[in-house]
């Protein structure tokens, strides 16, 4: 069997996510008819057909689910030995996953500090829930995420950088205090399914023993906030990511006490997975670890 060409891989993968030959031609910056005779090529050399045409888009045959496996680790493997063979400058891309509190809050001065010591690295940020980062981690698309403990998956590498202060917010015209009792059957606004923060405000409902009458889902803490001063529900957000927006008297805020009072956000990436690029950034992150206030800065 004649050799697998590392392209013709990262081509496969790529259309494997989008489902489409155009959604990956697009996102490769190629034309459509050359990644269309780069996967026949390949499906040729394998003598097997990785894809069937569906409703839906393409979906992968038994041999492409197979190849796809094989396909994210050699490609991450080719990535690490580029790497390691480097002179040890940080350059090229850095591709990070993050929490969307995180991004907004933590790490913006984080990265133009970065920026700042390493011009020739270019950092790709893709934010997502917890669940949806740990996939990313998994398939190799990023190298490193910050996430909110627990990190799902044990066997990836990881260590605290930041803690984050929880608290309850509801709406400006509410009580300065609050009853468990007066949460019973109110909405709970929250991030999709996969957001450590929503399983965080579930847990603590358990322990607290309140009863939500329903969840409303969002995708933005700015949608989180002004639901929640319409009065809408209540949310649980990190106290630095209310400093951040300065939502000011929009909304009034409860902190949580006990084990739920904060969450650490922490670095993963893959077991021994290592990078001039991601080892520097990883450089800057201790001193704000130790520092560990959960304020609001």
């Amino acid at each position: 069997m004649a050799s697998l060409d590392l392209g013709a891989l990262e081509i496969f993968r790529c259309v494997a996510q989008e489902r489409s030959i155009s959604g990956a031609a697009a996102r490769l910056g190629r034309v459509q008819s050359n990644v269309s005779t780069r996967l026949k090529q390949l499906e040729e050399t394998l003598g097997a057909a990785l894809f069937l045409r569906t409703r839906r888009g393409l979906t992968l045959t038994e041999a492409g689910r197979t190849l796809l496996d094989y396909a994210e680790r050699l490609l991450a493997l080719s990535r690490e030995a580029s790497d390691a063979l480097r002179d040890g400058r940080p350059r090229g891309v850095l591709r990070l996953g993050t929490m969307e509190s995180t991004a907004a809050a933590r790490l913006p001065t984080i990265l133009a500090g970065y920026h700042a010591q390493f011009p020739e690295v270019a950092v790709h940020l893709h934010t997502d829930t917890a669940g949806g980062l740990m996939d990313c981690l998994a398939r190799g698309d990023i190298d490193a995420a910050f996430i909110a403990e627990p990190v799902p998956d044990a066997a990836f590498d990881q260590r605290p950088v930041f803690l984050e202060s929880l608290v309850l917010i509801g709406s400006a015209t509410g009580p300065s205090t609050y009853r468990n009792e007066d949460l019973n059957g109110r909405t709970i606004i929250a991030f999709e399914e996969g957001c450590a923060y929503r399983r965080y405000l579930h847990e603590w409902l358990l322990e607290q023993r309140i009863a939500p009458g329903g969840t409303l889902s969002v995708g933005s803490y700015l949608a989180m906030i002004a639901c929640v001063s319409a009065g809408a529900g209540y949310a649980v957000v990190p106290q630095s990511v209310l400093a951040t927006v300065r939502c000011g008297d929009e909304v009034r805020r409860y902190p949580l006490s006990g084990k739920h009072a904060a969450i650490r956000t922490m670095l993963a990436r893959r077991p021994g997975y290592s990078s001039a690029n991601l080892d520097a950034l990883d450089a800057l992150l201790p001193g704000l670890a130790e520092d560990n206030q959960a304020s609001p800065g």
